[in-house]
């Protein structure tokens, strides 16, 4: 996996995020989902190192990144925080403004790192969600039942925690072979390392306060930029499963319109996991859409 490139540890005050880097071109930034690491690339990465320099990052509270205790507010969790990481840790290596994909998690980080630091992306592509607001405000039984996790992470602590680290092995695989894919579909060498980051001391801690700061502050950040008429300004490519929730529950290039200026996208004939799922389409998209002036 990821032959070519090397690894790297910014430090961002007291968090220090762990990722890679390979290749040469314009830079391209990408973020993870739940429960995964950057390792969700390495079908991808090397392919796209061919035309971009590619940063792939572990996001706070994941893979080998810190994993911090949540504070009272959520607010060292909130995607505003965590988008922060994202922006020292490409200033640290020389970028001030690149191209960016997000999927699932990382892309709720990307939709708030493009509204905070506007001048710092080229272009945005999102994958297999619509945003926060939306999808809470949206939510229905059928949704409820599918997403159950999010509502289960939200709980207090230490309830969640307690039950994820009982068994962080089985909830990797229940929650990545519970969907479309089953467990086939993923290398089993990616399966380990997710496995293994879940087990750390304060990963489960972590993952439940991303959904715990998904539930408070950061709805209170996409109600400010609502009021105030905000919208983000650079153009827009969303992707998502035809066999996906996002599919059966929202309309994702209308939910991103309601928020975007530009917006374009369609269905794979993949699931959620699209990085791993389909990466030769989602290589070649990504290519053309970054590419394309």
């Amino acid at each position: 996996m990821f032959e070519g490139f090397r690894t790297f540890d910014i430090a961002h005050g007291d968090i220090r995020i762990h990722g890679r880097i390979g290749g040469l071109g314009p830079p391209l930034l990408l973020l993870h989902g739940h429960p995964q690491s950057h390792v969700i690339w390495h079908r991808l990465a090397e392919p796209l190192a061919r035309r971009f320099t590619v940063v792939a990052t572990d996001l706070r509270g994941y893979g080998d990144s810190s994993k911090p205790h949540g504070e009272p507010d959520h607010a060292n969790y909130s995607k505003r925080a965590m988008a922060a990481d994202q922006i020292a840790v490409m200033r640290e290596l020389g970028f001030e403004r690149f191209f960016l994909c997000g999927h699932d998690r990382g892309g709720r980080v990307a939709h708030r790192l493009v509204m905070d630091h506007p001048q710092a992306v080229e272009k945005l592509m999102l994958l297999d969600i619509a945003p926060t607001l939306a999808m809470y405000e949206k939510t229905d039984r059928t949704f409820a039942t599918a997403y159950f996790h999010w509502f289960f992470l939200i709980q207090s602590s230490p309830l969640p925690e307690t039950l994820i680290e009982a068994s962080p092995a089985g909830y990797i695989t229940r929650t990545m072979g519970g969907r479309h894919a089953d467990l086939a579909t993923f290398d089993p060498a990616a399966i380990a390392e997710y496995q293994r980051c879940l087990a750390q001391p304060g990963a489960a801690h972590a993952l439940c306060e991303d959904y715990r700061a998904a539930n408070t502050i950061d709805l209170e950040h996409d109600r400010a930029d609502r009021k105030a008429g905000r919208r983000i300004a650079c153009p827009v490519s969303v992707l998502w499963g035809r066999h996906g929730i996002i599919e059966r529950c929202f309309d994702p290039l209308a939910e991103w319109r309601a928020v975007a200026e530009r917006v374009e996208g369609e269905a794979l004939p993949c699931g959620h996991y699209i990085p791993e799922e389909a990466p030769e389409a989602l290589s070649t998209r990504i290519t053309q859409f970054m590419t394309t002036t």
